[in-house]
């Protein structure tokens, strides 16, 4: 199962893609049961099957089986049948938001492949170097990263992301995976020389739109293993990263262990797990990003991010 987030009038909604469409799983759900003779078919579904990703994810399993089950039904229906009565549209006639556009925490792995703590020269890490974005910088496929008025060290970093399903706490490395919904892009922007002038990197990483994410979530039942997906990082069509999340020195499961023993995880929260070798400052001469750039984030399974630079404001 593939899920987005996308606008309907306006509203962000939850939609599940199918080929090339979209479907509004909240409004496909309250059509299910109002044919089946079902009443008060706004709250059932308001309950059953959230419009929005957060609400979704914290409803657990029984919203697993219900938007199956209504992905089923409008699949099946006969073509055509739900045309022009909000419930399917065409894929490129919508506008995707990030998956989760406001996730309750956006965590970060900093140095989280060897090649890239290398080319940082910076010690490789004995134990995972977590910070943070505010959830407020988030942007989706397509939306505009607006260069800062302080700064021309923009740099890129393509990132394999998982993102939380269930609430937990101090998971053992053999549960981890039960506490993952699925998987996303985030593109982990970063303003070097802020990022640099003190030891806590997160300034740096947090101006408005630096946070790209999507385009999809691709639910876990749709990767058999997390870690062996390619990943490439295009900045106007050039390759400057690629690589494998084989290569990730602590992947999915240990960073859930790691994290959930300082504070609890819960249903959408954001993990990016770390940048390759590749990123611009690191490079001889160094490149950083400009207006009329576009960056574009490859990774096997999970789609393509693409966002254009745009001027400060």
């Amino acid at each position: 199962m593939r899920l987005v987030t996308f606008l309907r009038l306006g509203e962000p909604r939850l939609g599940a893609v199918v080929e090339d469409q979209v479907i509004d799983l909240n409004a496909a759900y309250q059509l299910m049961q109002e044919r089946t003779g079902k009443q008060r078919v706004k709250e059932i579904a308001a309950a059953v099957l959230p419009a929005d990703m957060v609400g979704f994810l914290s409803a657990g399993d029984d919203a697993l089986k219900a938007a199956s089950t209504t992905i089923n039904y409008v699949t099946n229906a006969d073509k055509g049948a739900f045309l022009g009565q909000g419930i399917v549209y065409g894929l490129k006639a919508v506008t995707l938001k990030a998956p989760v556009p406001r996730p309750p925490k956006l965590i970060l792995v900093g140095l989280n492949y060897r090649d890239h703590a290398e080319e940082a020269k910076m010690k490789i890490p004995e134990e995972p170097t977590i910070f943070s974005k505010y959830p407020s910088v988030v942007i989706g496929p397509g939306d505009g990263i607006r260069m800062p008025k302080v700064s021309t060290q923009i740099d890129f970093e393509g990132e394999f992301a998982f993102v939380i399903g269930k609430r937990g706490k101090d998971i053992p490395k053999d549960k981890a995976l039960d506490y993952v919904a699925g998987y996303t892009i985030v593109h982990d922007v970063s303003c070097r020389d802020y990022q640099m002038r003190t030891g806590q990197w997160m300034v740096g990483k947090t101006f408005d739109t630096f946070a790209p994410m999507g385009p999809y979530l691709v639910m876990k039942d749709e990767i058999p293993d997390p870690h062996t997906l390619n990943l490439t990082t295009r900045v106007n069509g050039v390759v400057m990263q690629s690589s494998n999340t084989k290569h990730l020195i602590f992947n999915t499961f240990d960073l859930i262990t790691y994290i959930s023993q300082v504070f609890t995880l819960e249903p959408g929260d954001v993990v990016s797990t770390g940048t390759p070798a590749g990123v611009g400052f690191a490079r001889n001469p160094q490149v950083f990003l400009k207006p009329g750039d576009v960056v574009r984030i490859d990774i096997e399974g999970l789609g393509a991010l693409e966002n254009p630079i745009v001027a400060a404001e």
